[in-house]
């Protein structure tokens, strides 16, 4: 019969897995451990308690991380027992220094036994210590290189070193251990993006699909260079002379990039989807809005970033000028545009949708017709509830029936709506 508990645990003599119980105690409730006493309590003694004691106090203090020496207490008693007094910790998960955050690592309390803990319970200590902040957690992967983040800041003229990675966020301020930003930027980043092109206005029928990895930065660059060249050169001529236009505007591909990149929810596995067709192209990330915004307070510019550090990164690089201007800068780019693009959220994620210009151009939509703001605002409408009714849109609006038909006769005349139904049974469709 062992006499040992949860908060107790016997050794005869010094082995390594003595660490292993003090982790197990700091991440759970805290407990005792004797060396020098068997499992049914019995004194047996060390040979030299001093060298014993030492051994101890210099392994704790070296092998585990972070730092747990300050909820430890050592003592030797009756000149034969070590002693090791362990309190529940404030930063955990403790960890063996050459395992790493990983349950090979990590240990808790279980019954009588110290266990390997399970990711799940890893991700939530960290959760509990370093706060509800994602990109300021501790990464459970140490073992990071950043040869994409230091191109990127030589590229834009900006220091990438060891003793700037704290102000940068890089790692924590107590323990100098890498952030969940510091993967992130790192090229054993696990997030990708995926772009696929569609012969189809549905997105059913694939044409290409490429899928991006590494760094942030290495995403940036490689999504950027493969949209752009899906964005394809229409010629016209006026007269004689010879006028090219792309489909999309660049800084409008780029911002939209830009947007996924820096505000996706990174908490979340998964990956940034830009589906691109005919008509359109489509960002989607994952992560919706954060509480109390709305799709109208993004068009007009209001920005809370969800990655405060990354965006402030972003920032310091040029690559984007201050939060909420990226996607206040694609609407003017389309301010001419008989179509605009549109924003769709969900709990989870948020999409933003860039007309092709050449092909609204093509349809049959008099391009010198503008999109008043009454005509964007039951557009997006329709985008985030599938149709609209003529009631809705006097209630939406604040317009009377009569305003009402005639402003969606004009839409349905620019191609925007398709009307189903009559009477009561009424409705209007994106076209």
């Amino acid at each position: 019969m062992s006499f040992e508990t949860e908060n107790l645990e016997f050794k005869v003599q010094f082995t390594e897995d003595i660490y292993k119980e003090v982790i197990a105690f700091a991440n759970t409730d805290g407990g005792v451990v004797y060396v020098g006493i068997d499992n049914n309590g019995n004194v047996v003694g060390l040979t030299d308690v001093d060298q014993e004691y030492t051994r101890i106090t210099n392994g704790i203090r070296d092998d585990i991380m972070p730092d747990v020496t300050m909820f430890v207490r050592f003592s030797i008693q009756d000149h034969k027992v070590v002693r090791i007094t362990v309190s529940e910790g404030t930063n955990k998960p403790y960890y063996l220094k050459g395992k790493g955050l990983k349950p090979s690592g990590v240990y808790v309390r279980q019954g009588t036994s110290s266990v390997p803990a399970s990711y799940e319970q890893i991700r939530q200590m960290i959760k509990e210590s370093d706060g509800d902040t994602f990109e300021e957690m501790r990464s459970m992967e140490q073992n990071l290189s950043f040869e994409a983040a230091a191109a990127a800041f030589k590229k834009y003229g900006v220091q990438f070193a060891k003793e700037k990675y704290r102000a940068l966020g890089i790692t924590q301020k107590d323990d100098g251990l890498f952030t969940n930003l510091a993967l992130i930027i790192s090229d054993q980043c696990a997030h990708t993006t995926k772009i696929a092109v569609f012969g189809d206005d549905s997105n059913t029928v694939f044409k290409d699909n490429k899928e991006f990895g590494g760094s942030v930065f290495t995403q940036l660059e490689d999504s950027f260079n493969y949209l752009m060249l899906c964005n394809r050169t229409a010629a016209t001529f006026k007269g004689l002379e010879r006028i090219e236009k792309q489909d999309y505007p660049e800084e409008a591909l780029r911002e939209a990039l830009l947007n996924a990149l820096v505000h996706r929810d990174y908490s979340f596995s998964g990956s940034i989807i830009i589906n691109v067709n005919d008509e359109r192209m489509e960002f989607i990330s994952i992560g919706g809005l954060l509480p109390g915004l709305s799709t109208d307070d993004i068009r007009i510019g209001i920005s809370q970033p969800r990655n405060k550090n990354l965006a402030e990164m972003f920032h310091r690089l040029r690559l984007i000028e201050s939060y909420g201007t990226g996607i206040r800068r694609i609407y003017k780019l389309y301010e001419n545009c008989p179509v605009q693009p549109t924003i769709e959220t969900t709990t989870n994620a948020f999409k933003i949708v860039l007309p092709n210009m050449n092909a609204v151009q093509k349809a049959d939509v008099s391009p010198n017709v503008a999109v008043t703001p009454q005509i964007q605002k039951v557009m997006d409408y329709i985008s985030e509830n599938g149709q609209i009714t003529d009631e809705t849109v006097q209630a939406l609006l604040k317009i009377k029936k009569t305003r009402a038909f005639d402003l969606m006769k004009q839409m349905s005349g620019m191609g925007l709506v398709q009307a189903i139904g009559r009477g009561a049974e009424k409705r209007y469709l994106a076209k």
